[in-house]
């Protein structure tokens, strides 16, 4: 066999029948009999797709199975498992567009928002898109930042996941993102990227935005440069890459990858991009490197000794007495 069509439900929601991999199975030359990665949710389907196209091989299964909520990836099984994994950060590693959320704080949500959709699909140049909506963020203090993020970042489902179980694998990680280092510092600490990098707002004297990005602007160029950087210090093949995105700006990196994905992504990604991530979490990109559910990283339970407790929360009968006085 020479390549794997992995097929994989949204966890929340199992909906992976076995007739459902049986029919996948039927259009794909000389299909094996299915393995389960995790019972109704994803399974690999071994297949000899010499000389074939992918992402062909995917749209045939997706015709077989309709109108079933499955995403299906379709690579090589040569370098399945990946050394280098880059990621896009808003709308793909966290569910929200930080500057959309920024100027929320200054009553311009609506008018930042606007300009964002249009650049992420690519119907606008990126860069002069986002100095426009960073002029409207000129007065804000840098910590609104952290406020934002307390009050309306949230990770999508799954991030955490996959990076640390990637980590614990050797896979060398990086969230690369054209918004802000202020956001990118804390959200890849969160989900544990080795590194990240992003643009950086001007401060003034006074200590607040001034309106402008310091230059040259990240954008897509510099999403590519930063996947062809990594992949050479790391001494990597192209095939043992992959990168995640959804909008416009993340093309040229999803298109170099090994396995490029499209995660929720704009019109313009998910056609150029070998897989798309419709229905699943990001754990998909997991099962799509042949990851069992049993090979996850899970969240470690804290254990607290009776003197740590103390130490950590206090005297929880003196508290407790103070409260019924």
């Amino acid at each position: 066999m020479t390549h794997v069509a992995t097929l994989v439900s949204n966890p929340s929601f199992p909906s992976l029948l076995g007739l459902v991999v049986e029919k996948a199975a039927a259009v794909l030359p000389g299909a094996e009999p299915a393995k389960w990665l995790d019972q109704n949710i994803a399974a690999d389907i071994f297949f000899d797709g010499s000389g074939g196209d992918p992402r062909a091989f995917a749209e045939l299964v997706r015709a077989a199975i309709a109108p079933a909520e499955i995403d299906i990836i379709v690579q090589p099984l040569e370098n399945r498992k990946k050394k280098l994994f880059l990621a896009d950060m808003d709308s793909t590693m966290i569910g929200q567009e930080c500057i959309d959320e920024l100027a929320d704080a200054v009553s311009k949500k609506k008018q930042v928002a606007e300009i964002t959709e249009r650049a992420m699909r690519g119907e606008i140049e990126f860069e002069s898109a986002l100095r426009e909506r960073v002029a409207l963020l000129k007065g804000l203090h840098p910590d609104t930042v952290l406020r934002v993020i307390d009050r309306k970042i949230r990770l999508s489902p799954g991030a955490r996941v996959l990076v640390q179980t990637l980590r614990a694998n050797g896979v060398h990680c990086v969230l690369i993102s054209g918004g802000f280092t202020n956001f990118t510092s804390v959200i890849a600490e969160k989900i544990g990227f080795h590194e990240n990098q992003a643009n950086r707002l001007a401060l003034g004297e006074d200590g607040r935005f001034t309106g402008l990005v310091e230059e040259p602007i990240l954008g897509k160029q510099a999403k590519l440069d930063a996947l062809l950087h990594h992949r050479e210090r790391l001494n990597l093949k192209p095939e043992e890459t992959m990168a995640i995105g959804d909008g416009a700006n993340d093309l040229a990196m999803v298109e170099a990858a090994g396995v490029g994905y499209a995660y929720r992504a704009k019109p313009a990604l998910a056609a150029a991009a070998q897989a798309r991530i419709e229905y699943a979490d990001l754990t998909a990109l997991l099962y799509a490197q042949g990851y069992s559910r049993a090979e996850f990283w899970s969240e470690p339970r804290e254990t607290l000794n009776p003197s740590d407790w103390k130490r950590k929360y206090g005297n929880m009968e003196k508290a407790h007495e103070r409260r019924s006085r």
